[in-house]
């Protein structure tokens, strides 16, 4: 536990580095113009459907109904797009996700090992390549959990459960891979996994949790869909220090594993003494 808190310290810090901080619009940039390209040319076609597929389903006119008896006839008009954003938002996370995971881990993984981890070595038992398919696979299955899991955000306490359990795994299997490709073996890396498994996983359902933080933005107010454009660029950059902050979490928390690991092995009194917190 002293481990995590001291790792979590020492990220917070470190995430508001300027450095660190630049990281964060590599992933903004791409993210906003991509998604902004994709929503501006098929946003009437998707709410479209969305109305289409709302008005097939009986459950929608009992909830206009409800609309109309509490007199909120007006959120009639708001419903689809509020859907098309609600399943829009997570297949953003995973996009910028992905994007911090190429674009801005390693040059995390870089300036941790400049700055506190000059003197371990680098095994370089993982490759940009490997990193890739690690990510597309996980993200992959766990946008089908996702969607088998869809049903259950209905139900408490599920929907409080589900996605940062999701999240936390996701983010945990694609940054954990990242954060040691550089310094550690395959067999140590699976080893150091096998070892922390439960403290990886913690790390990343924190993260998952700080990432619902952002939804909250839209979670508040149904009205704030006038506002789309403007509150979707602020919401992506902050996913992006969400997740650059959980890249020095997961990067400072593995290599001071690994750390300690080569030096419990035998014949390890070649290594350097572990870099004190």
């Amino acid at each position: 536990m002293n481990d995590l808190l001291r790792s979590f310290g020492r990220a917070l810090a470190s995430a508001l580095h300027p450095r660190m901080l630049w990281l964060t619009f590599k992933p903004f940039i791409v993210a906003t113009v991509g998604w902004g390209v994709l929503l501006w040319f098929f946003w009437q076609t998707l709410t479209g459907a969305t109305r289409t597929w709302l008005d097939d389903w009986s459950f929608t006119a009992t909830l206009y109904h409800l609309f109309d008896w509490l007199g909120f006839s007006a959120l009639h008009a708001v419903i689809a797009p509020f859907i098309v954003i609600a399943m829009a938002i997570p297949l953003i996370v995973v996009t910028v996700l992905l994007l911090i995971a190429m674009l801005s881990m390693p040059a995390v993984i870089r300036y941790l090992a400049a700055r506190q981890f000059a003197e371990l070595e680098m095994r370089r038992g993982g490759t940009w390549y490997g990193s890739l398919g690690q990510a597309l696979w996980t993200t992959l299955l766990c946008l089908v959990l996702l969607i088998v899991t869809l049903p259950l955000w209905l139900v408490p306490p599920f929907f409080a459960l589900i996605p940062p359990l999701l999240w936390g795994w996701l983010t945990y299997r694609v940054m954990t891979y990242d954060a040691l490709a550089l310094h550690a073996t395959r067999d140590e890396r699976r080893e150091l996994v096998r070892r922390h498994r439960l403290p990886l996983l913690m790390i990343g359902i924190v993260s998952g949790l700080l990432g619902s933080v952002p939804t909250l933005l839209w979670a508040s107010s149904v009205w704030l869909i006038v506002l789309f454009p403007v509150i979707t660029t602020v919401t992506i950059w902050i996913y992006a220090f969400i997740l650059v902050f959980s890249a020095l979490w997961f990067g400072y928390y593995c290599l001071r594993a690994l750390q300690r690991m080569r030096a419990e092995a035998p014949g390890s009194a070649r290594e350097v003494a572990p870099v004190p917190y």
